[in-house]
């Protein structure tokens, strides 16, 4: 659960303080001025995010595999893993643009309202422990977190071996969360950013 929750971080965050970081360099304003479609320019975010975390995740998984002969794999779907996370990457891509928005609007308490955001995805998805220990309204919440399916998906796949075609109750919320997510993501995106420049809020001291 760590190791795809730390690819699912990954994605979350390079497109979530995309807007941070390039504050903190001071090309935000000469970013947001260029002749590039704001989607086009996501969306370069969201290649990079997703090729970065799955090298990462790769990597880490190999060394584990590696240090701990005992863990047995033998059962294994990998194309069920690869499908979940390649699915999950998409919901988690609408989701942070929609966080993305938090550091445009919030200069200086942004980035800290995004990893709130964070912290409580993390909360509720099942990452350390099974969503059946939780009270019953954070239960709720959590089917709401594209990251619950996810984890369920890699884990079904990679311990018991489980093929695609038996997890469509897991797959039908993730392609729901990416139809709704990216679009509406990139429409609150763009309308933040209209506001931030018609208010000034691209300015690195607000």
């Amino acid at each position: 659960g760590a190791i795809f929750w730390s690819y699912l971080s990954i994605v979350f965050e390079f497109i979530a303080e995309a807007v941070q970081w390039e504050r903190w360099e001071g090309t935000l304003e000469y970013t947001f001025m260029a002749p590039v479609r704001r989607w086009a320019q996501l969306l370069g975010s969201v290649l990079y995010a997703m090729a970065y975390g799955l090298v990462h995740t790769a990597v880490i998984f190999v060394v584990l595999v590696l240090f701990f002969p005992q863990l047995d794999f033998a059962n294994a779907n990998p194309l069920t893993a690869v499908t979940f996370m390649l699915l999950g990457s998409f919901s988690f891509v609408g989701i942070g643009m929609i966080a993305a928005i938090l550091p445009l609007l919030y200069v200086e308490r942004g980035a800290q309202m995004t990893f709130v955001l964070q912290s409580c995805l993390l909360l509720v998805s099942g990452v350390y422990y099974s969503i059946d220990i939780l009270p019953g309204w954070m239960q709720v919440l959590s089917h709401l977190s594209p990251a619950t399916y996810v984890l369920d998906g890699v884990r079904a796949g990679l311990v018991k071996g489980t093929p695609v075609s038996e997890l469509t109750h897991d797959i039908w919320p993730l392609l729901v969360a990416g139809v709704v997510l990216i679009p509406f993501g990139l429409w609150a995106f763009s309308r933040a950013e209209a506001y931030a420049k018609r208010t000034g809020k691209l300015k690195r001291v607000g």
